[in-house]
């Protein structure tokens, strides 16, 4: 296993930010680490590369034990926190060479032109870190935290704060590196976690709530279905939430209606005789797909647990 986590408590005074956390990953996976503000992913990111200490349990990466070799285990992991610290001052090609001599790598230059290379930085490698723009900058945080070529990468929101195509080329990126790395990422973006993540592991209050794939994590949670429902007329929300069955009936666009209801029920005659009793036509009837973030959602609402 690349990464074993077994029954790791951290607590910060009296409380708890994690609670008897146990999981494993294996090699070569790319496992999406979600969860609420405040549920404990970056504490459990800083005790896997070694900068904080579980108050209990234990854990290892590549089989070095956190507690008694940290060293190996830092040599073996790359990291990059939610907040790059970067030397904003410094060259890219001068700070990664930096880098890699804190490393005692061999051959320097060689595998600074092979970062560079691989994270699309040659035509910035000559500017100041201070002159990137974030999506640049991140791309040097994942150059750094991949140069002494790591067996396991820990990246803490990798994508925040990026625009669109900065988006989409650090996924890119990122989902190219999970090939050859296993790779724990945690973000709040459920898309990045459906695009690049085979699997998806959901904390809340400390405690894990849920490890599967993240096409099986779409049945999880309540058994609510919703529907997508276009009708040629206008309605209100109050008259469709007075269906049997309908549990919300939220307005899209125009006259696009999205409705959730129990799985146990079927609606659509329903919504087909509501239709014709209101002298409408119902343009367009789909069933809409149950996505991650509904399930997410359900999973770390306030009132669970």
């Amino acid at each position: 296993m690349s990464i074993s986590v077994r029954h790791i408590t951290r607590k910060f005074g009296a409380q708890k930010a994690l609670d008897d956390v146990s999981f494993e990953i294996g090699s070569s996976e790319v496992v999406g680490f979600l969860g609420p503000n405040g549920a404990g992913k970056s504490t459990m990111m800083k005790i896997l590369t070694c900068f904080l200490p579980p108050t209990a349990g234990d854990a290892s990466v590549c089989g070095f034990d956190i507690r008694g070799a940290s060293m190996d285990v830092r040599r073996n992991v790359g990291y990059l926190p939610e907040h790059n610290p970067l030397y904003t001052d410094l060259y890219v090609k001068e700070y990664l060479e930096f880098t890699a001599g804190m490393y005692k790598l061999k051959d320097v230059r060689a595998k600074v032109k092979e970062m560079i290379g691989q994270v699309g930085l040659e035509r910035e490698q000559h500017k100041k870190i201070g002159a990137l723009s974030k999506g640049y900058r991140q791309r040097v945080g994942l150059a750094q935290a991949m140069i002494h070529d790591p067996k396991v990468l820990i990246l803490d929101e990798p994508t925040s704060g990026l625009d669109p195509n900065q988006l989409e080329e650090i996924r890119a990126l990122i989902k190219r590196i999970g090939e050859e790395r296993t790779v724990m990422l945690s973000t709040h973006i459920m898309q990045e976690v459906e695009a690049i993540c085979g699997r998806v592991i959901i904390i809340n209050k400390g405690r894990i709530v849920a490890d599967d794939k993240a096409k099986h994590l779409r049945g999880m949670g309540d058994r609510r279905q919703a529907l997508a429902v276009e009708f040629d007329g206008r309605t209100t929300a109050q008259e469709l939430m007075a269906l049997p069955g309908v549990l919300e009936a939220v307005r899209e666009e125009g006259n696009t209606w999205t409705l959730t209801f129990d799985e146990q029920h079927d609606i659509r005659p329903r919504v087909f005789q509501f239709a014709v009793d209101k002298g409408l036509k119902v343009l367009t009837l789909q069933k809409a797909e149950r996505d991650l973030e509904a399930v997410f959602k359900e999973l770390t609402a306030p009132e669970r647990n």
